[in-house]
């Protein structure tokens, strides 16, 4: 396994691959919402399995968080620990940019993996493209 910072088109666009399978295919999420005005300048963190993309993300600085979105990985890596490989690249580029503490928003089912990894559930339960989340926050 790979998990790398994208830094070519393709790079994204594997990373788009993977966010458009997971995201508007197998949750139903509009693919409009999926892609969005942040995808331009946020950093895209790719899983690779050999040459085959298989979970992505992406990182932005937002009032002083870093803020992880997209997280997700290809049902067929899902048990793998692709997940949890891409949120430490994603702390990772974090520290490098000088970030004390990292914030998502998770959908409710994924709320224990990301406890397992140290993040704290500060809000109630909303809904964000139709399913519920909650806010979560890590200080690095």
């Amino acid at each position: 396994m790979k998990i790398i910072t994208a830094r070519t088109q393709q790079q994204q666009d594997d990373a788009y691959f993977v966010r458009k399978t997971v995201f508007v295919e197998e949750q139903g999420v509009p693919a409009e919402l999926e892609i969005d005005q942040h995808d331009k300048t946020a950093v895209h963190i790719v899983a690779y399995d050999n040459e085959r993309p298989v979970g992505a993300g992406r990182f932005r600085i937002v009032d002083g968080y870093g803020k992880v979105e997209r997280v997700c990985v290809l049902s067929s890596h899902r048990k793998d620990g692709v997940g949890k490989q891409l949120m430490l690249k994603m702390q990772e580029v974090a520290k490098e940019q000088g970030v004390p503490k990292l914030k998502l928003n998770a959908q409710t089912h994924a709320e224990g993996f990301y406890k397992h990894l140290g993040y704290e559930t500060v809000s109630d339960e909303f809904l964000d493209a139709g399913m519920p989340h909650v806010t979560m926050i890590k200080e690095l």
